[in-house]
């Protein structure tokens, strides 16, 4: 019994091997060029916090935060739509609406956290999370922040993960050609993003074979404990 046991587990950890060498059958992409314009584009969402300055005196400085219905809360003028908007937009309609009861009114809106919006960084990293875009943001400064990758890592496959307009595009990151100064692939992060750094082969076999073995653990650690040798 514990013979074709031991066969079925290794014809598994073969055909695990071979699956695993063989060429995928992914598409990738190449890195795409950083987008126009820049993070003062950035489109404001739920649970966002801005700061809102209103001069002149007496001067209104106040933190709010963007509300599941989009909107943030002024005094005088009640309820502003805030989701989807630029800081600047915002601060023109409220320089707008405020514009009845405070004369020659100049409003400032800041992004102090952009919290909804998220990448995530996950697989080989020393910490996988999910974190929001605050700045432009790389994948080498993205790997930073969770650790960086563990020795399992495999470097030159690296993937960003990227869905929008009903399509999802797969971009490769050469992690050791960065490093070696080839900044080709080190491409700008977008929201939702996700940053999957893989396993190298060995170590996909490695995980294969555990998983294998693993039910068998309490039976060997219970023959251990009589004296069994392996």
């Amino acid at each position: 019994m514990m013979d074709r046991q031991k066969g079925r587990a290794a014809l598994a950890l073969a055909l695990t091997f071979l699956m695993l060498a063989a060429p995928g059958c992914a598409s990738y992409e190449p890195a795409p060029p950083p987008a126009e314009g820049s993070f003062a584009d950035y489109r404001v969402g739920a649970p966002d916090v801005l700061t809102v300055s209103i001069l002149p005196e007496p001067t209104v400085e106040r933190s709010v935060t963007v509300r599941p219905d989009g909107m943030i809360t002024i005094e005088l003028i009640g309820d502003v739509p805030a989701s989807g908007r630029t800081v600047s937009e915002i601060a023109a309609d409220i320089e707008r609406r405020i514009s009845r009861f405070k004369r020659d009114a100049s409003v400032t809106v800041g992004l102090v956290a952009a919290t909804s919006t998220a990448v995530t960084v996950m697989g080989e990293v020393n910490n996988p999370t999910n974190f929001p875009l605050v700045r432009q943001t790389r994948v080498v400064e993205a790997l930073g922040m969770v650790g960086g990758e563990t020795v399992f890592a495999r470097k030159t496959k690296i993937r960003v993960v990227r869905s929008g307009g009903g399509e999802t595009a797969v971009y490769l990151v050469n992690l050791d050609a960065i490093r070696s100064g080839d900044l080709s692939t080190n491409m700008l992060l977008r929201t939702g993003d996700i940053v999957y750094v893989p396993p190298t082969i060995m170590a996909r076999i490695g995980y294969a074979a555990n998983a294998l073995f693993l039910p068998f653990q309490p039976i060997f650690g219970f023959m251990r404990t009589f004296g069994f040798a392996f």
